[in-house]
């Protein structure tokens, strides 16, 4: 597929196009923008994604084919494939070095060193030499951005060794040095379940093919595994591709992906995920979605960009430290003059707000992702975080959240003598066999259940959204909605009008059956609400929620039903898919903070327009796409988990906020009135910093 671009505007150096690609919610900009970067001739690139803009700074004009060509053939596999090449993209997302401590262990064993020699010139030679990394790392970063947190440590330290206090010198850097070695320990063990998706995937897949008439499984590269392959997986072996499983049962072993350690037994029709194993049995599975599609790819992916994403309290937290430098150093400045003492200059440059600010929240944020991803909860980004914690309004898409999303048959209606239930069941089942429909699976199911007889037919056509059309004996076969039998395909339901209507009142969901222009029975279909889900309702009410709403395209007798079993607030029935996003942005209209669950192809607007969006595990690939959250275990109280993750968390970073301005500030006061030495000034700041750090390594509890 070509992507669509247009050049908006450019000058001899420069040029601004739209491109369709920054559409695509789920797409990294740091992936996007390095990948850029690499074209011969351009020297920089901005991506603005909100106006799906890309501007480009060049050499020469005729660098413009060059960028236009890239753009036109660019897709998202690329990128994938790019980001796993290039560490850059992703500070420590996808790199295996581990932190090191030499830097924390030369400062440390300086601060010990210092203290056992007498002679100046040892103290001195000790201490500069520790200090050095430090001090050329602030002296760079001055050059490079100015006055920031780093350059006043090393003038901290520079000046405490300037007055020979090796002693503040030495503590300062060992505390500053344990601090970071502390960051880079936790955002390293934060990116484990990235780094385990970042392995490679299966690299060789046993798949079926037909050779000289006959089918045969060879074993081929899992990259040149198509769609609709037939894969086989055995026992111990890693499932390389997404699909349904077509013959077989097995124990699958999916913790890698949701978290749950007891292995789950999957049987035919079931839904398998790449990274799974298969723990016991053999499963033929239809493949479809491979390569940079799979959902250990896709999650991968989201996971870089949430670990590179700012939050809007990261953000502030950063332009306050930047901010708060230059009234360090200018209180520092001040009470030189006044006072010509070094020692209280060199303790009020220790008493800095920038440390504990920009190091605790990010850690706090990379922790919560971390952990949740490992319990199953998929959540991309600081910013997810931020908007579920405020969300104050829960609209539920009915089908696959509030309910199982498994529909049993519950009744079987024959409007002809000459066809029994059986009869009509086992015909319904022979046309819906080759589906893995929702509805599909629960007839063939009820089918074999009592004792399935396959009937002839001819190929089966499928019309998305609508039902299945094919032939026995001559005479048309059509099953599926009323309004694709009655509008479409021009049946007449007047005889059995009444018939229908009582199924309907009934809650059922009915599929209808047409045989040779003729209404010849319905089937009807029942879903189950979840058996946690009125619980999971009331604890999110404990939560911050104020208002639950359901969303169906049920009829409102059936909808109010499930509403007043579950207590909600508010439902909106007899919808159509497009209705389910304006609701939301009206909602949104009305000040509400809102959060939508939906699970199907139709609900992706409606996750987009809300606040934050969270997908069920069983639900369509778009909707995980488009979602926030996108969770991993079939088990609404995730949402609960979520949203309750999100609240401490956000609780988490407000203490540690406060306590940083606080803490800070009376030290910053005592350094300027004298109060502190340096080695007293440095020991609390740093004592600080590494206290919140410590609070956000340990998180919350999922």
């Amino acid at each position: 597929m070509i992507n669509q671009f247009q050049k908006v505007h450019s000058t001899s150096t420069r040029a601004r196009y739209k491109f369709s690609l920054l559409r695509d919610k789920s797409l990294d900009e740091n992936i996007l923008k390095a990948n850029l970067e690499k074209l011969s001739g351009v020297t920089s690139v901005r991506i603005n994604k909100k106006a799906y803009s890309l501007i480009f700074n060049f050499e020469e004009s005729s660098v413009c084919e060059t960028i236009e060509e890239k753009l036109s053939s660019l897709t998202v596999d690329e990128l994938l494939n790019s980001s796993n090449e290039n560490s850059s993209v992703c500070i420590s997302c996808v790199s295996d070095e581990e932190p090191s401590f030499k830097r924390t262990a030369l400062a440390s064993s300086a601060l010990v060193a210092e203290r056992l020699v007498t002679s100046d010139l040892l103290k001195f030679s000790i201490t500069a030499g520790a200090s050095y990394p430090i001090i050329v790392d602030g002296i760079k970063e001055f050059f490079e951005e100015g006055l920031t947190s780093r350059v006043l440590e090393s003038a901290a330290v520079g000046i405490s060794i300037y007055r020979k206090d090796y002693l503040a010198a030495n503590s300062t850097n060992a505390m500053l040095e344990l601090g970071e070695y502390m960051e880079e320990t936790t955002v390293h063990k934060s990116d484990d379940l990235l780094k385990e998706l970042s392995k490679p995937n299966v690299e060789e897949a046993w798949v079926e093919k037909e050779i000289d008439g006959k089918v045969t499984e060879i074993l081929i590269k899992s990259k040149d595994i198509q769609i609709g392959d037939v894969v086989v997986v055995g026992i111990g072996n890693t499932v390389p591709v997404d699909g349904h499983i077509l013959e077989g049962n097995a124990s699958v072993n999916e913790v890698s992906m949701t978290g749950e350690a007891e292995p789950v037994m999957k049987v035919r029709g079931d839904r398998v995920i790449s990274g799974t194993i298969v723990e016991d049995g053999r499963l033929r599975i239809w493949a479809e979605h491979v390569g940079a599609d799979t959902a250990t790819q896709r999650i991968k992916h989201y996971i870089e960009n949430s670990l590179n994403e700012k939050s809007a309290v990261q953000l502030k937290a950063t332009r306050l430290a930047d901010k708060l430098v230059p009234v360090t150093l200018g209180l520092a400045g001040t009470s030189y003059l006044l006072t010509r003492d070094f020692e209280r200059t060199a303790s009020i440059l220790q008493a800095d707000y920038s440390c504990a600010l920009k190091l605790a929240t990010p850690v706090a944020f990379k922790s919560t992702i971390s952990k949740a991803g490992h319990s199953g909860i998929m959540i991309k980004g600081a910013k997810s975080i931020e908007a579920l914690n405020s969300a104050d309004t829960f609209v539920f898409d009915k089908t696959g959240t509030l309910t199982e999303g498994e529909l049993e048959v519950i009744s079987v209606e024959s409007f002809d003598k000459n066809w029994s239930e059986e009869d009509l069941l086992n015909l319904t089942a022979s046309a819906e066999e080759h589906y893995f429909h929702p509805v599909a699976e629960a007839v063939v199911k009820a089918a074999k259940s009592k004792g399935f007889i396959h009937m002839h037919h001819e190929e089966v056509e499928f019309i998305v959204a609508h039902g299945v059309k094919t032939e026995v004996n001559g005479k048309a076969v059509i099953i599926g909605s009323r309004h694709f039998l009655e509008d479409d395909e021009k049946i007449d339901f007047s005889k059995h009008k009444k018939k229908i209507e009582k199924c309907l009142e009934n809650g059922k969901t009915l599929l209808y059956i047409g045989f040779d222009g003729v209404l010849l029975g319905t089937i009807g279909l029942a879903d189950n609400l979840r058996t946690n889900a009125k619980e999971s309702l009331k604890k999110l009410r404990e939560l911050g929620a104020k208002n639950i709403i359901m969303l169906t395209g049920d009829i409102k007798k059936k909808a109010d039903l499930i509403a007043n079993e579950l207590d909600i607030d508010e439902v909106r029935a007899e919808l159509r898919p497009t209705d389910k996003a304006k609701i939301v942005k009206e909602l949104m209209d009305e000040g509400k903070k809102v959060a939508f669950i939906g699970d199907g192809i139709n609900d992706a607007p409606a996750l987009i327009s809300a606040h934050v969006g969270i997908s069920m595990s069983r639900g369509a690939d778009i909707a995980k796409a488009t979602a926030d959250v996108s969770l991993l275990k079939d088990d609404i109280a995730a949402v609960v988990e979520a949203k309750d993750l999100a609240n401490k968390t956000m609780n988490l970073i407000n203490n540690n906020f406060n306590a940083t301005v606080g803490i800070n500030s009376a030290i910053l006061a005592g350094a300027t009135f004298g109060l502190f030495s340096p080695v007293v000034t440095a020991v609390l700041h740093n004592g600080t910093t590494i206290g919140l750090l410590l609070n956000s390594i340990k998180g919350v509890k999922v």
